[in-house]
C-alpha cells in the first residue's frame, strides 16, 4: 500500500481529471483535513508524481514506506530561508555593502559547491568591525517569517511534536526565533563581539552539516524518541545530513540537489503544508 498526498484543500475539475487520468478509478483522492490523500496498491514512480505536480501546480508527495505521522514526536528545521525567507549573514553584510560579495559565497555552499565551514569563516570575516547594532535592525526589519510558518509551529504543539530550531546562521535571530514562536529547542553559531562591534570570528564549533546531524541524534536521546520519530526540513546541501537521518525529509523550496535526495518536497505550498505529514 502506498498514500499519496495532494497539499491542497480544493482540487478544481481540471486539476482533478489530471490525478484521474494518472491513476484511474484508484486515484480518487480523499479529504483529509486540509489536504487529500490517495490510496494505491502500488508505489507510483516520483519522477510521474513530479511531472503531475507541475502540471497541476500543487505539491504531490509519496509517503516513505513504513512512514506513520502519528509517530513524529520531533520536527527539526533549518532557519534561513527555511523557516525565515533571507539569509541573515546576507542581509548583516548589506550594512557595510558587501552583500553581493557575501551573497555569492552563501549560494555556493546552499548548493554544495564550498565548504560550508570555511564558507562561514569568509563570510564572518567581512562582517569584522560592524556595529553590532545592526543584527537589530535585520531582525526588526528584514528577517520575514515563511508563508505558514506561525500556524505549521501552533499545529505541531496542537499535536504536541516538540520543534526545533538549527541553523548555520546565528544564535542572535534563532534564541529571538525561539522566544517569539515559543520554539522547543534552537542551535546557531555564536558571532564574535567586542566593543559593540562584530570580530570577524565564529565563537566556538561551527554548526555545519554534521553539526545539525549529531543535534538531532541529541534531541532524540534526550526525547527517548527514535530518528523514525522525527521530520527534519531544509533547503540547502548542508541539511542533508540531517535530513537523511530523520524519518521523513521535506526539502522545503529548496536547492536541486536537496530535492532530489529528500523523500519529499514543496514546492508551492505554504510551511505549513508539513502538517499534512502528520495528520
Amino acid at each position: 500500500m502506498a498514500t499519496i498526498i495532494i497539499h491542497s484543500n480544493t482540487l478544481n475539475f481540471e486539476q482533478s481529471k489530471v490525478i484521474e487520468r494518472a491513476y484511474g478509478q484508484n486515484g480518487k483522492p480523499t479529504k483529509i483535513d486540509n489536504h487529500f490523500r490517495i490510496e494505491l496498491d502500488h508505489r507510483p514512480d516520483q519522477k510521474t508524481l513530479k511531472e503531475l505536480s507541475e502540471e497541476i501546480k500543487i505539491d504531490i508527495n509519496l509517503l516513505p514506506e513504513g512512514f506513520d505521522g502519528k509517530e513524529i514526536k520531533l520536527v527539526i528545521s533549518d532557519m534561513d530561508s527555511t523557516l525565515i525567507s533571507i539569509e541573515c549573514v546576507d542581509e548583516i553584510a548589506d550594512y557595510i555593502n558587501v552583500k553581493p560579495e557575501v551573497s555569492a559565497i552563501t549560494e555556493a555552499a546552499m548548493r554544495g559547491e564550498l565548504n560550508f565551514e570555511d564558507s562561514l569563516k569568509k563570510r564572518v570575516g567581512l562582517l569584522k568591525g560592524l556595529d553590532t547594532s545592526a543584527l537589530q535592525y535585520v531582525y526588526s526589519d528584514r528577517l520575514k517569517l515563511n508563508p505558514g510558518a506561525e500556524k505549521w509551529v501552533s499545529g505541531l504543539h496542537e499535536q504536541n511534536i516538540k520543534f526545533a530550531l538549527v541553523s548555520g546562521g546565528f544564535t542572535f535571530f534563532t534564541e529571538r526565533l525561539k522566544q517569539e514562536l515559543g520554539l522547543d529547542f534552537a542551535r546557531a553559531n555564536v558571532l564574535g563581539e567586542s566593543n559593540g562591534e562584530l570580530t570577524g570570528e565564529v565563537i566556538g564549533g561551527i554548526i555545519g552539516a554534521q553539526a545539525k546531524s549529531d543535534f538531532l541524534h541529541e534531541l532524540c536521546e534526550k526525547l527517548n524518541i527514535t530518528p523514525n520519530q522525527v521530520i527534519a526540513v531544509g533547503d540547502g546541501a548542508n541539511d542533508l545530513l540531517m535530513m537523511k537521518e530523520a524519518g521523513l525529509s521535506v526539502a522545503y523550496h529548496a536547492k536541486p540537489k536537496v530535492q532530489e535526495q529528500a523523500t519529499t518536497a514543496l514546492n508551492y505550498s505554504g510551511l505549513d503544508a508539513i502538517l499534512d505529514f502528520t495528520a
